[in-house]
């Protein structure tokens, strides 16, 4: 038999044996992986500053790499989130900032798609962490309705877990959120909501109308700073507080993206659906607008997020960002999930990459 015979022999029974061995190999690299995993320390592991994570870029149409609204904000050690869409808790896990370090959700309004992820997020801070106190919810007054909804209709799941795993693991007194409501900030006077270990949140408010209240927030530590605009039309209020910014993190809504498919609804007589789509960018602003507001304050880099419509097919990036650099010679990140922007402290660098 000659060589080469014989190595391709060996390498059949070689394939054959991992083959029928897949199983157990795959166990072991699943056990080697869940060690590795747990006692990792991502947050310690971050260089001191602020780390702004899209847990989730998108709104409420299906996009593939965008769920729904959610930014993770680390500052210093303290792990903050903005907004809870679907898929925030398993997005944050799965971009490795464990939902137990969560020390507080901060919501800009309360349409479904930012909130409809927060029961989850409060029970996995929860039940992987032994928290022996709520989540506390931030937000405009009616912050209270929400956070009361979503505990009583998390309140059997919360006894099933503590009766099953016991006080020590799933504390009873750790189960649901708490809501913290500030009054809505008038023009002009933003509010500080939020302060400690060198970690102010500054909440101001937004023009979301018919959506009242609405508020967007700016985060500052170790002389770095960060605003997020929430769901906004173009607001002068937005421009204040991104004046000078490092980074300022904006919804956008690409109007002649959502044209084409109000047209299409039109044309298959969707008469609900054509209404929605003919009356959404009224109340967002575009990919241009933000770029405006971007270069008027004078902000470092613009991420978009709050994607839409979605952008599934190969050229739609280009198409949304039409007209952006026109208007903003700025670095400019269009967002998916798990884009992330690195401010170390005291420092003017900044690192863009994927979790």
């Amino acid at each position: 038999m000659s060589k080469r015979r014989v190595a391709l022999v060996v390498v059949l029974l070689v394939g054959a044996a991992l083959f029928a061995l897949r199983g157990p190999l795959a166990t072991r690299v699943l056990r080697w992986a869940a060690e590795r995993n747990l006692s990792a320390d991502p947050i310690g592991a971050l260089p001191d500053g602020l780390h702004v994570v899209l847990c989730g870029a998108g709104s409420p149409l299906p996009d593939p790499a965008r769920s729904g609204p959610c930014t993770a904000v680390v500052a210093g050690r303290k792990l903050l989130v903005v907004d809870a869409g679907s898929g925030a808790g398993r997005n944050l896990t799965r971009m490795g900032l464990a939902p137990g370090q969560l020390e507080a959700l901060f919501l800009t309004h309360f349409h479904s798609d930012h909130i409809d992820g927060m029961g989850e997020l409060a029970m996995l801070r929860w039940a992987n962490a032994a928290r022996e106190a709520p989540l506390a919810v931030f937000g405009p007054a009616g912050v209270e309705e929400v956070v009361e909804g979503f505990d009583r209709a998390y309140q059997q799941d919360a006894a099933y877990r503590t009766a099953h795993h016991g006080a020590a693991v799933v504390p009873a007194s750790g189960a649901g959120m708490t809501a913290r409501p500030f009054a809505l900030p008038e023009s002009g006077a933003p509010l500080v909501v939020f302060e400690g270990d060198g970690v102010k949140v500054t909440a101001f408010r937004v023009d979301h109308e018919p959506v009242i209240p609405a508020v967007g927030y700016r985060f500052d530590y170790g002389g770095r700073s960060v605003v997020i605009s929430g769901d906004t039309k173009p607001s002068d209020e937005v421009e204040r507080m991104a004046r000078g910014v490092d980074l300022l993190v904006h919804e956008a809504l690409a109007a002649h993206l959502v044209e084409q498919m109000h047209d299409a609804a039109v044309a298959a007589s969707r008469a609900n659906l054509a209404k929605i789509t003919a009356d959404i960018p009224d109340y967002h602003t575009t990919p241009v607008e933000a770029a405006r507001i971007a270069h008027s304050a004078g902000a470092k880099h613009l991420l978009y997020t709050h994607v839409v419509p979605a952008l599934p097919l190969p050229g739609l990036d280009a198409a949304f960002l039409e007209g952006v650099s026109e208007a903003y010679a700025g670095g400019v990140t269009l967002g998916r999930d798990g884009t992330m922007v690195s401010l170390p402290s005291g420092s003017e660098e900044m690192e863009i990459s994927r979790r």
